[in-house]
């Protein structure tokens, strides 16, 4: 669907707009969005208004074509997010192409590796790093396990060394998540992640790192003998917990292509945990 579906919203994060969510309202709202997305809704599916989506959306207008795009003039062409796959992220990954610079949607640079955010954030702050726009910075053992709970650390600021030289976007890849109204070229949940030995733990620092948006693919380019000695050689982290929540938490949470659940909260066929009796 997001090959298909362009993205029409011209507010923050998305373009180089300035809009926000007060102007997308103010334009006609999620209606008027829904009314110039009609030829890809089911019109017929009834909503909770009792009626069907296409009565809902009827009398929808747009009060402003530069906030709410029409079809023929969208921000971005696809939709806002994109899934890339390849042997750094063999069950997949996520960009959002709409937010960032058009320079790096294909894009191959030099590895910048990171194990934890202190050591990124001292790379970050200063002045001297040997670092350029090229680089693509690599921070790992931040995701559901190895954060743990995958925070918020994905948006990664571009070094300061480097936006004293007006660089404002650069590729930057993590196991972790980010703000959904963050912005740049910022590849996320990268799964396997590091801590449970996905191959994100075997990128080096100088490794070559290849990513196509339109292919839908993100690489390193180390031979897979190599990356089979690397993979035989690696220690695996010492455990986080050793009892309590945080220790069933490590136990039980699944990768973020499996949406970081509990696995025991998965269920099959429709079984359900029932309520207690109440007396």
């Amino acid at each position: 669907m997001s090959r298909e579906v362009p993205v029409l919203a011209n507010i923050r994060p998305n373009g180089t707009s300035q809009y926000l969510m007060e102007d997308f309202y103010y334009a006609g709202g999620l209606t008027a969005l829904m009314q110039r997305l009609k030829p890809f809704l089911r019109l017929d599916a009834r909503t909770v208004s009792g009626r069907t989506l296409g009565e809902d959306i009827e009398s929808a207008e747009c009060f402003n074509d530069d906030v709410i795009r029409p079809l023929a003039n969208p921000v971005y062409a696809e939709g806002s997010l994109a899934v890339l796959r390849g042997n750094l992220a063999p069950d997949g990954c996520v960009i959002k192409p709409s937010a960032m610079s058009a320079k790096y949607l294909k894009h191959s640079g030099p590895a910048l590796v990171f194990d934890d955010y202190p050591s990124l954030k001292k790379m970050l702050d200063d002045e001297n790093a040997d670092v350029t726009e090229d680089h693509v910075i690599v921070l790992r053992n931040t995701g559901p396990k190895g954060g743990p709970g995958m925070p918020e650390w994905g948006m990664i600021p571009v070094p300061q060394k480097l936006i004293r030289q007006g660089v404002r976007d650069m590729l930057r890849i993590s196991d972790c998540r980010m703000s959904g109204t963050s912005y740049g070229a910022c590849v996320l949940h990268v799964a396997p992640e590091a801590f449970v030995g996905g191959n994100l733990a075997l990128v080096r620092t100088g490794d070559r790192i290849s990513v196509d948006v339109h292919a839908r693919t993100i690489h390193m380019e180390v031979p897979e003998d190599e990356l089979a000695r690397r993979r035989a050689a690696r220690v695996a982290p010492a455990p986080r917990f050793g009892r309590g929540y945080g220790w069933m938490f490590q136990q039980h949470i699944l990768q973020a292509d499996r949406g970081c659940d509990m696995d025991f909260l998965q269920t099959q066929f429709g079984e359900t945990a029932g309520e207690p009796d109440i007396f």
